[in-house]
């Protein structure tokens, strides 16, 4: 355990640098060469370690004995994983209906899960009273400047790899944390002017509803399959970086997100979540180009990044199950 807090009190990153790769397929479709940045061969599975790691390792530094984290999915994998790397225990809080292959990868990590209530608000408002005993911190999933601070750390090393800024950049948003800190990112590195395609699927399109409100926004439910996209309210700070940045918010719905999982798994042999399938679907579906077309992206474009943000809620049974019930089987 002394050496691990000592990693971490040399800043020792929990992050790996993912690998940014050209895409034939993908470039094919877009008409333009399209890169995609690797978060998905992170070691939590997910960019979620990227934000995570950082406050795990700042709140670390300032005392906490004890991590508590109420999201069974990549927030929740990455906390447990940072928790293990830090050697301190961590507790992960989740409703009663989570599945046991979810439980045993956390506890696998090293976390102890308790499974309450029916819904994720109540399993949150557990993690929050355990989070009030001495030494305990609770990790939030999206929402804190710390973890917008962690994510910056892949805008870095896009400048680092492409050294000229690309022509859009795309990503998945659930609670708008990846925004905010790739926001924060390309203005420190001088690319604020860069457009980002900030992509939803129907039924978890918290920030979409926000932008066309003026305000934060509370969607009723969840009702996507895309459930790493399911927060029912973005960041505030999202919304605002809307405001500061060139952000398209867009939209495509659930059969396009697991039909781009499917042609993503075809071309280039990597499975992801529905999630981070919303942010492939910008160009399988053809969007960016009626994003061009309709000349709110540039007609012509230097090149795309999309950043593959991975996912551990998927296998091949899953993605099979998906598509039966969105009716591509």
């Amino acid at each position: 355990m002394e050496g691990s807090l000592a990693e971490c009190v040399k800043g020792e990153h929990f992050h790996i640098v993912t690998p940014l790769l050209e895409s034939w397929a993908l470039s094919q479709v877009a008409g333009t060469t399209v890169f995609l940045k690797c978060e998905n061969v992170q070691p939590a599975g997910s960019f979620k370690i990227r934000g995570i790691g950082h406050f795990c390792q700042e709140v670390v530094k300032k005392g906490c004995k004890h991590l508590v984290c109420s999201s069974g999915g990549n927030a929740g994998v990455a906390a447990a994983y940072c928790a293990r790397k830090l050697g301190i225990p961590a507790t992960i809080v989740l409703p009663e209906g989570t599945s046991p292959k979810v439980v045993k990868r956390l506890q696998w990590e090293g976390a102890e899960v308790q499974l309450t209530g029916k819904v994720w608000d109540e399993a949150n408002l557990r993690a929050q009273e355990l989070a009030k005993r001495d030494g305990w911190v609770n990790v939030p999933p999206f929402d804190h400047p710390l973890i917008w601070e962690g994510h910056i750390s892949l805008v870095r090393e896009l400048k680092a790899e492409l050294g000229t800024p690309p022509g859009a950049l795309v990503l998945a948003v659930g609670g708008g944390g990846l925004l905010a800190g790739v926001s924060a990112g390309l203005a420190e590195v001088g690319w604020q002017h860069v457009p980002i395609v900030a992509m939803e699927t129907q039924g978890a399109h918290c920030l979409n509803a926000a932008i066309k409100a003026g305000n934060l926004v509370t969607l009723p439910n969840i009702t996507s399959v895309a459930k790493c996209l399911g927060a029912q309210t973005a960041a505030s700070r999202a919304l605002e970086c809307t405001q500061e940045f060139k952000i398209l918010s867009e939209v495509v719905n659930d059969t396009e997100a697991v039909s781009a999982v499917q042609s993503f798994l075809d071309d280039e042999r990597m499975l992801v979540e529905p999630a981070c399938g919303a942010a492939l679907a910008a160009i399988y579906s053809g969007l960016l180009g009626r994003l061009q077309a309709e000349g709110r992206l540039q007609p012509s474009l230097a090149s795309i990044v999309v950043i593959v943000c991975g996912g551990n809620s998927i296998d091949s049974q899953e993605l099979q199950a998906l598509r039966a019930q969105l009716g591509q089987s």
